[in-house]
């Protein structure tokens, strides 16, 4: 009874405090020029589970994501998930780009009790004007990768972050 209302406090926090971030906008105030598409994507297992795969940062600055939109619109309906994705404009100019893959459950308490695989990594590349782009990637026990790639061709662009081994997240970094 009482790990059960620690678990009810802490998921109630996460809850409160992932709702205070702010985010900048992925092309920044004032910028004028040509602009190409970078759009996140997910791939679900389950309906209370999916890998996301998407751009937290650009530059730096920290940028609106699938996996926080998604977490953000689904709150209060339980173990249910219906993941949304985030396509979003971009400078058509050279960037960095922190690039995530993540797997995320419907409610914290299945993030607590079940395997949680993360790969992180920045990529620098120039998007060329008004072409298309999707993060991809791969999660599992002993190989995780995102990446950057065209849409349509499948040619990546810039580096794939890659981990060979475990990913798995401990307790405490989920």
């Amino acid at each position: 009874m009482l790990v059960s209302r620690h678990l009810v406090a802490l998921s109630g926090a996460i809850t409160l405090l992932s709702g205070c971030a702010s985010f900048a906008p992925p092309v920044p105030e004032g910028y004028s020029g040509p602009v190409a598409i970078i759009k996140d994507s997910v791939k679900p297992a389950s309906q209370s589970k999916a890998d996301f795969f998407y751009i937290s940062e650009i530059d730096g600055r920290r940028i609106e994501d699938s996996r926080i939109r998604t977490l953000t619109v689904n709150r209060g309906r339980g173990f249910n998930m219906v993941p949304e994705v985030i396509e979003r404009n971009v400078p058509a100019q050279k960037a960095t780009f922190t690039l995530v893959g993540r797997t995320e459950y419907a409610a914290p308490i299945l993030a607590l009790t079940n395997t949680v695989y993360q790969v992180t990594g920045k990529v620098t590349f120039a998007p060329e004007t008004y072409r298309h782009y999707v993060v991809r990637g791969e999660l599992g026990e002993n190989y995780s990768a995102v990446w950057i790639e065209e849409e349509g061709t499948g040619k990546t662009v810039g580096e794939k972050i890659e981990l060979h081994g475990p990913s798995k997240l401990g307790t405490f970094e989920k």
